[in-house]
């Protein structure tokens, strides 16, 4: 079940005015606290890929780390960070992407994703879908395959799947309007 309706919605807490008057900020330290909450998350995310084949799945730096690897046991895959420009301490491949006032860039090691490879890729939020286009562009660059893209929650009302057409993307918890 998803949307916001979803039982996990209300273990989320909503901080407003955070980072910046008129946003809401979708706190999930509230829902990563309670065990079986934690769990129930995991759970939804992995049910959603189960018969995959992921073999990787790789995540945006920070919080996507969090669900990310616990995902990553559930599928019994490989766990890969996606990490901010110059946090890699081996050769890395970057990609530049586009902010609201600005660039940023994120990395992943060469040798992390083999060609052919099965990936899933996981953040905790999908707001415009420029961090996570990045992430894509840097697992077709190595040559592997993206089999999904996962969330615990999306803001459907900043329309950042669009950015992602063509790749299936699951969400756990939809909010339509801020």
């Amino acid at each position: 079940m998803s949307g916001p309706l979803h039982p996990l919605a209300a273990k989320i807490r909503s901080v407003p005015d955070f980072p910046k008057p008129g946003i809401i900020f979708r706190d999930i330290t509230t829902l990563l606290k309670d065990s079986a909450s934690l769990r129930s998350a995991v759970d939804a995310l992995a049910e959603h890929y189960t018969g995959a084949r992921v073999q990787k799945v790789a995540c945006v730096e920070s919080r996507g780390f969090i669900l990310g690897a616990a995902l990553a046991l559930r599928l019994n895959a490989g766990f890969v960070p996606l990490r901010k420009k110059g946090k890699l301490p081996a050769a890395a491949i970057r990609e530049e992407y586009s902010l609201e006032y600005g660039t940023d860039a994120m990395e992943v090691h060469s040798d992390a994703i083999a060609r052919g490879e099965r990936v899933l890729l996981h953040d905790d939020l999908l707001a415009t879908g420029g961090t996570m286009s990045a992430a894509t562009k840097l697992v077709d660059r190595l040559g592997a395959s993206v089999v999904g893209i996962s969330f615990l929650i999306e803001l459907s009302f900043l329309h950042g799947r669009e950015r992602l057409r063509g790749y299936d993307v699951f969400s756990v918890i939809q909010y339509e309007a801020e």
